[in-house]
């Protein structure tokens, strides 16, 4: 993938990979802009306000960026929530209703809203993020896991409509990362933020984009069920379902 003097919007880039990913490419010589709801947040770069479970925000939000940046040619759809559900009690179908509008409707409005333009142009990216939960799955956070299946499996189809359009897809994948030190200090296993960002970086400037943007620790999770380590990798991680209610 082509690194350098592109123009990058990073959707969901207020904070965490996100932001990360976007200062990463503002190091690289690249115009970038961030768009999302917490927009007075991020210091050094552009933004654009943005909030991806409204079409209008999300509307407003591309003309502004196009606006300004006719030549923009790399989108990143990055916005998500996290969030822990109880499935003995019914009253979860409000946080499974968020994250589905948040990370698959508005993964796929945003990507709506900037393909015809990137289309036009006949070249560019499209950068999905899905995570290695939505290859295997964490029990405590099940609609987590399945908005990012269904944007690992979305990603694949976009894939397949745009090619030979000259607007490449990819997906970036990934595993934990502690983008604060109490994140660290909860999960002492998830990588470092910059660890996570030099790798794929690296992954990135290959001279044929890759499909899947793989760090060495989100494999064993994307091929757990190839492996025969699937069963066995879910079993450790329901262990964290004892900190649910009468568990």
């Amino acid at each position: 993938m082509k690194l350098g003097n592109r123009t990058v919007l990073v959707v969901g880039g207020t904070s965490g990979i996100g932001l990360g990913l976007a200062r990463r490419f503002q190091a690289a010589g690249n115009t970038v802009i961030v768009g999302g709801r917490n927009t007075d947040l991020v210091e050094g770069l552009e933004t654009v306000t943005m909030d991806v479970t409204s079409p209008d925000s999300i509307a407003a939000a591309r003309d502004e960026v196009l606006a300004a940046h006719p030549e923009l040619d790399v989108v990143v759809t990055m916005s998500g929530v996290m969030l822990i559900e109880d499935l003995w009690d019914p009253a979860h179908i409000a946080a499974a209703e968020t994250t589905i509008a948040v990370n698959v409707l508005g993964t796929i409005r945003t990507i709506d809203a900037f393909t015809p333009h990137l289309l036009g142009r006949g070249s560019g990216t499209i950068m999905t993020v899905s995570s290695g939960i939505g290859f295997l799955p964490f029990p405590l956070m099940p609609t987590y896991g399945a908005s990012k299946a269904a944007v690992h499996a979305y990603t694949e189809s976009l894939r397949a409509q745009l090619a030979g359009t000259g607007v490449e897809v990819t997906e970036l994948v990934p595993p934990a990362v502690a983008t604060t030190p109490k994140q660290k200090e909860l999960n002492p296993a998830a990588l470092d933020l910059d660890a996570f960002l030099d790798e794929v970086w690296a992954l990135l400037a290959q001279e044929a984009t890759p499909n899947e943007i793989l760090v060495e620790a989100v494999r064993q999770h994307r091929y757990a069920e190839r492996e025969g380590t699937y069963a066995e990798l879910v079993e450790r991680r329901s262990a964290s379902l004892k900190n649910l209610p009468n568990r």
